[in-house]
């Protein structure tokens, strides 16, 4: 196997593909997956939905959030999921959503960078994982801020990336961008407004060449890409999408894992005669992350 490392890319591309971690894809078989720790989380001012739950006088309950995420942990163990958990850190109040602070790619992780300060230290038990699992690390971003929920590999060979200034910043997207487009990829930019935090927040993938995305929060150009992509597209409407209704995670085989609070892609999903996961992730939810957000996959069927 490949020797673990700081640095697996090579200069000008032509990186090796790990021989037993990786993904190429969204939808393929999932194997292991990546969690961050509950221990410590509680809600923060980071998003629109988290400052509506704050707003409103929604009270946390720390207790019903770790039975949550056990729930969740269940679902994925359920549907055959190895599931890895991050080293726990006490002032990383947000380590649960394991999909921002670093993404999988076939040649290794990328570590990223986030861009609220409580959550900066998260780039640490990422490293200090990588490491003791003896897992290469492809790269690290340095250019500026890049989080994880921006991140979709839409197919092998094709990335959409978002970005809205704030949390992803373009130059750091553009650093990412390089590196891959030398090694053969696609990769889409697509700047948004920060009122959506992540891209996961309007266009996840289902399975193979298909996709949830909430059209009426994208531009027609976006909508017109994927389709010319040979992508079908399962509308979302844009409240279920601010509710984290998008937010979902494909499990590959026709499986998919949603919280149990979107009603309308659970029934569509069905309708397509896709199986669901369905945990209560409400608690969680509420400080703005759903079930994609807490999701960083470490190993996939190639698809």
């Amino acid at each position: 196997m490949t020797p673990f490392t700081l640095k697996h890319r090579r200069e000008g591309g032509d990186t090796p593909r790990l021989e037993h971690w990786g993904a190429d894809s969204e939808y393929g078989v999932l194997r292991d997956v990546l969690l961050g720790p509950v221990d410590h989380y509680h809600w923060l001012e980071t998003s629109s939905i988290s400052r509506k739950s704050l707003r409103l006088g929604y009270r946390f309950d720390a207790a019903v959030a770790r039975a949550q995420h056990a729930e969740m942990v269940a679902a994925y163990r359920e549907a055959g999921v190895q599931v890895h958990l991050l080293p726990t850190d006490p002032n990383l109040k947000y380590q649960v959503f394991a999909r921002d602070s670093s993404v999988m790619t076939p040649f290794g992780p990328i570590v990223t960078q986030m861009a609220q300060w409580w959550r900066r230290g998260e780039y640490a038990p990422v490293i200090q994982f990588y490491q003791a699992a003896g897992i290469p690390i492809y790269d690290m971003i340095s250019a500026g801020s890049f989080e994880g929920g921006d991140f979709m590999m839409l197919q092998p060979g094709v990335i959409l990336c978002g970005y809205t200034g704030e949390r992803s910043q373009e130059p750091a997207v553009q650093q990412m961008q390089g590196w891959l487009e030398a090694e053969g990829w696609e990769v889409k930019r697509y700047g948004m407004d920060p009122f959506f935090v992540h891209m996961d927040a309007l266009c996840v993938m289902l399975a193979e060449r298909l996709a949830a995305v909430c059209v009426e929060a994208v531009e027609p150009e976006l909508v017109d890409w994927l389709k010319a992509k040979g992508i079908e597209i399962v509308d979302i409407p844009f409240k279920d999408a601010m509710e984290l209704g998008c937010n979902v995670v494909a499990l590959g085989d026709g499986r998919v894992l949603l919280p149990s609070t979107s009603k309308t892609l659970k029934e569509k999903c069905l309708a397509l005669g896709l199986k669901v996961y369905d945990p209560d992730i409400s608690m969680i939810a509420k400080g703005g992350g759903g079930v994609h957000c807490m999701c960083q996959p470490l190993r996939r069927d190639p698809a």
